[in-house]
């Protein structure tokens, strides 16, 4: 059986237990001890990591800029196009055979050639129109004429405009996909932030409270030393029995080993955070936050109006419903009647001498309509209309279903919201309940009316009471967070998200 005289004759444990408190407590409330580089993140510098290093933030910004860029392709396209083609020299020889004289002969051809053209498209109508001229120079020979040579300059200016007819504009109808999808990606990026700022808030909240977890199982240590200092000397003193002596060892074991339990999950949850915003995992960290009770009056007919007007998944709904309009178009251009109309006029020079090239020109002229009469295609217009038309139907009811759940949840988030509140009082009324209930029994303790195991019990109510505040404080701003992202309204700041994205 162990002796009484026995604690402290053993040091090594104790000051092993007082050392593994003082460098904990020193880790926690004195970082810069070990750590001189440690940096002090707020949520908004941590908001900023991540939206800087995020890769679905990436990914939404790189489909932002592919957008951005095919529409300005797009637009690009339909400016003025300039074209200059050039042959300097080409020579063939070729083997040629003559109806007329049932014979072969070679010709000889020396020529250069330069080919200008200036496109310009027509966004109004769909049509194209083109300027383009033809210079070119040739030197000519023939055994069939006896090998005398011809040199010869010409030059062909041509106007032609092509125009369909009967049938959608094309050029508008693209343009138009090219800006849905550019406003569809701009969206997109703003919902993934406002996706990062959710789940980067609630890790470093999480993280916070892992942190005031630490502190508290320290504090929870620190009165569990006192109380075996308590107990050792009464046992010493023969006024309390030995088993009270191993109990209070007891209690200070497992507030060490719980105090080292949530000290690696804190360090778990900051490499995990890490990642999460994108720091490199050697970089030390500490999370300041600002939990202090702060009610905001939140008004639930303003949320619902502006999330009704302004979320952003309804105008992409719009954009859905704009799109499958537009494919029904496409799909009534299915062996669909139409027309075009080719107006071309040239004028064209030939000469052996450069500046006389137009003394004789020639004139060209060509006007040709072309009909395109589908006759019977066994009802395959009509199904893909019908699908068509259906998905149509899909993308309308679709909308009418989002903008029903975006009200639901913005009254769900209200409702939480508010519940919210009442935990803090709760969690606030019951700390001050367990605090001096916790003084109460301490002084009982020290009197010897109550036992070691019944002074664990109200230790650890305390504590918990405590991380029971930081909880409710924490899911009070985390509530808070979600009415602002379903309604689009920050409460806080009385402003339009619109206006910070």
């Amino acid at each position: 059986m162990m002796r009484t005289e026995a604690f402290p004759k053993s040091p090594s444990r104790m000051v092993r237990l007082a050392t593994g408190a003082v460098l904990a407590a020193s880790l926690v409330l004195f970082p810069g001890l070990l750590c001189p580089a440690t940096e002090y993140l707020t949520l908004d510098k941590a908001l900023e990591y991540a939206f800087r290093n995020s890769p679905s933030i990436q990914e939404a910004s790189f489909r932002l800029e592919t957008s951005q860029q095919n529409l300005m392709a797009q637009q690009a396209g339909l400016k003025s196009q300039f074209n200059l083609t050039l042959t300097p020299l080409s020579i063939s020889n070729t083997r040629n055979f003559n109806d007329l004289t049932s014979s072969y002969f070679y010709q000889t051809l020396a020529k250069s050639e330069a080919r200008f053209s200036i496109t310009q498209p027509i966004k109004w109508t769909d049509g194209t129109i083109t300027l383009s001229d033809r210079f070119n120079w040739q030197e000519a020979s023939s055994t069939y004429t006896g090998g005398d040579k011809t040199r010869t300059f010409n030059n062909s200016l041509t106007l032609r405009l092509n125009q369909p007819l009967f049938t959608y504009n094309r050029t508008k109808m693209n343009l138009e996909e090219l800006k849905l999808s550019l406003e569809n990606a701009t969206l997109n990026h703003a919902i993934q932030k406002l996706a990062i700022e959710r789940q980067v808030t609630q890790q470093f909240l999480n993280l916070f409270y892992l942190r005031e977890g630490v502190k508290i199982a320290e504090e929870e240590y620190k009165n569990a030393g006192e109380s075996f200092a308590i107990i050792e000397s009464k046992v010493q003193a023969g006024i309390s029995a030995r088993g009270e002596l191993y109990q209070a060892d007891l209690t200070q074991s497992n507030s060490l080993a719980s105090l080292e339990n949530k000290q690696i999950q804190f360090e778990n949850a900051l490499d995990q955070f890490k990642i999460l915003i994108g720091l490199p995992l050697n970089e030390d960290i500490e999370a300041v936050a600002d939990i202090r009770k702060s009610i905001v009056a939140v008004d639930l007919a303003k949320a619902i109006g502006n999330g009704l007007e302004y979320r952003m998944e309804l105008r992409q709904s719009e954009i859905s419903i704009r799109n499958a309009l537009n494919d029904l178009i496409v799909a009534g251009s299915l062996n669909e009647f139409k027309a075009s109309v080719d107006m071309t006029l040239g004028l064209t020079g030939v000469n052996e001498a450069l500046k006389n090239i137009y003394d004789a020109p020639d004139v060209d002229k060509l006007v040709a309509v072309t009909l395109n009469i589908p006759i019977f295609d066994w009802g395959q217009k009509k199904h893909v209309l019908a699908a068509s038309r259906a998905q149509v139907d899909i993308q309308k009811l679709s909308a009418s279903e989002e903008e029903k759940q975006i009200e639901v949840d913005i009254r769900q988030a209200h409702r939480n919201l508010q519940n919210q509140e009442r935990q803090i009082e709760i969690a606030e009324k019951n700390i001050t309940n367990a605090q001096l209930t916790y003084d109460i029994n301490l002084l009982r303790y020290k009197n010897g009316d109550l036992s070691s195991k019944d002074m664990e019990y109200y230790q650890l109510q305390l504590s918990q009471q405590k991380l029971n505040e930081v909880s409710a404080l924490i899911n009070y701003k985390l509530a808070l967070l979600d009415i602002k992202i379903r309604s689009l309204w920050d409460f806080e700041r009385d402003m339009a998200v619109k206006d910070i994205l």
